[in-house]
């Protein structure tokens, strides 16, 4: 009784359909029971490539092609649209249309030109080529020139290993001792060993001043190569001239370089305050 019911609410609504979708909902049925008949013999009906192109391309052509769809789910023919698309786009992926590749010959040119004259980059090689002429471009040059092995170069840490020894650094700290005057302590720590080879306090740190701390720091034949300090004023053109006289180079801090950046930070202060009898 609800199979006649709904077979008359189908055709009154058949009435109202144009006769392009019932000649497609037709072509769609009976396509479906020739999968069935050919498959009958089996419990699944198997679909061929050619069954899974034509719903496909009737799901591009008809909006309504779910409701006529028996056999297989409106999921797996979406799923069967895209692994084509995929195909498809896999397939033009492979026939690429680019720059055409350098010929054997020329490879071998390039790459014994390459040997005969270490000393020459790509585009002197280019531009060698292109007198002979060859019309390659300067990064196909590059890509199949031949590479040296260079050595590599050293570390930070093994260049402050290799150097440490020759490496000085000065600066100032302040000291305020019991009687609220303020001292002004003048280090000159080794980066060797992080060891303080000379200091000296001062109430008024002027240029004379710190320029002889640096004579007394570095007697005869004892400088170093180097001398990091920061911008303070209190160095001045005297200490410049110790400087020169020493050979000693100086390295300046960056300006406005914060304070932890600065070498007095690993100094050992209460150590030196120790010393000084603060």
């Amino acid at each position: 009784m609800f199979t006649t019911i709904f077979s008359l609410f189908s055709s009154i609504r058949q009435l109202f359909r144009t006769r392009a979708a019932l000649q497609a909902e037709i072509v769609a049925l009976r396509h479906q029971l020739l999968v069935l008949q050919r498959s009958s013999r089996n419990h699944r009906p198997r679909l061929s490539i050619a069954d899974r192109l034509f719903w496909v391309w009737l799901s591009r052509l008809w909006s309504g092609w779910r409701s006529a769809l028996v056999i297989v789910k409106p999921e797996t023919v979406i799923g069967w649209h895209r692994q084509g698309f995929r195909l498809y786009w896999r397939w033009k992926s492979h026939h690429r249309l680019g720059r055409p590749s350098a010929s054997r010959e020329v490879i071998d040119l390039l790459r014994k030109m390459s040997l005969a004259n270490s000393n020459w980059g790509a585009p002197r090689i280019h531009g060698e080529l292109l007198k002979l002429g060859f019309e390659l471009s300067q990064a196909t040059v590059a890509k199949y020139m031949v590479r040296y092995r260079r050595p590599p170069s050293q570390t930070w840490r093994t260049f402050l290993k290799n150097h440490a020894k020759d490496l000085v650094a000065a600066d100032f700290f302040v000291a305020p001792t019991v009687f609220f005057r303020v001292l002004f302590v003048f280090v000159i720590l080794s980066h060797d060993r992080r060891r303080p080879v000379h200091f000296a306090v001062t109430e008024h740190p002027i240029s004379e001043w710190t320029a002889r701390q640096l004579l007394e720091a570095f007697p005869w034949d004892s400088t170093p190569h180097y001398l990091l300090r920061d911008r303070d004023g209190s160095y001045g053109e005297k200490f410049r001239e110790a400087a020169n006289w020493l050979s000693i180079r100086e390295v300046l801090t960056a300006a406005e370089s914060p304070c932890w950046a600065k070498t007095p930070r690993s100094v050992d202060r209460s150590s030196a305050q120790g010393r000084v009898g603060l």
